[in-house]
């Protein structure tokens, strides 16, 4: 475990000595001080854990997500259309590799028209309350505003609170018509702070991520070698019989 912690702090640390070498202030250090949450950037090969973590959801949370009623057909078809090259899909793994709180930024470019993006977030049950879909939230302004898209919206069914309690706390523009909630949300301007924070929040779930992978291989090569063991000593056992 010190290893994995030791690769965490010292990516952290280089981070945070990217900022002091660009002279910031002790405001943006002090976003990476203290425990931090992983977010890691989604792409085509996390496809099945996507799957998992949407199959995952009950009826009602389908319902919030998306707005219907989803069936995992629904799903499947949702998941084969996500535009990797184009949008920003964010995900928060557990130490399984499983994924407990994703986000999906989808970018509108238009030429002649204002550039815009739609948030949607969904976070597994027992993982509620932990403030993950703020953070996922506030990783996707972070992105969108460095790729100069600086109007976000969220729809949303207007039961659905936690996600127009996100959108409020942002200082979004809340818009209600009966069942459905629009809430309209303008970006400041990018800058090197929000450049270089962006790459500091990549490195960092990336690396968080491969730690992860490497600690699931070497988990499963234990328990791999205590099952050849176990056959080796039954083996043993009926031989000597």
């Amino acid at each position: 475990m010190s290893f994995i912690f030791g690769r965490v702090s010292a990516t952290l640390e280089s981070g945070k000595n990217m900022l002091r070498f660009t002279e910031f202030s002790k405001v943006l250090l002090d976003k990476t001080e203290g425990a931090l949450v992983p977010i890691t950037p989604l792409r085509r090969e996390h496809k099945p854990q996507i799957l998992k973590h949407l199959y995952a959801m009950s009826m009602h949370d389908r319902y919030l997500r998306f707005g219907y009623t989803a069936t995992d057909g629904h799903i499947d078809r949702y998941v084969a259309g996500l535009k990797f090259q184009r949008d920003e899909i964010y995900g928060i793994f557990n130490s399984a590799l499983e994924i407990i709180a994703m986000a999906h930024l989808a970018i509108m470019k238009e030429e002649g028209r204002q550039a815009s993006a739609e948030f949607g977030v969904s976070v597994s049950a027992y993982a509620r309350g932990r403030g993950y879909g703020a953070l996922l939230f506030q990783r996707a302004v972070m992105h969108a505003r460095n790729e100069e898209v600086y109007q976000m919206f969220i729809h949303a069914l207007s039961e659905n609170a936690p996600m127009i309690r996100i959108a409020r706390k942002a200082g979004a523009k809340i818009e209600r018509d009966g069942s459905e909630t629009e809430a309209f949300l303008s970006l400041p301007r990018r800058d090197l702070d929000s450049r270089v924070s962006e790459f500091v929040a990549d490195q960092y779930g990336k690396t968080n991520y491969s730690i992860k992978e490497d600690a699931k291989r070497f988990w499963n090569f234990l328990a791999k070698v205590q099952e050849i063991r176990t056959g080796v000593r039954h083996a043993r056992h009926q031989a000597a019989e």
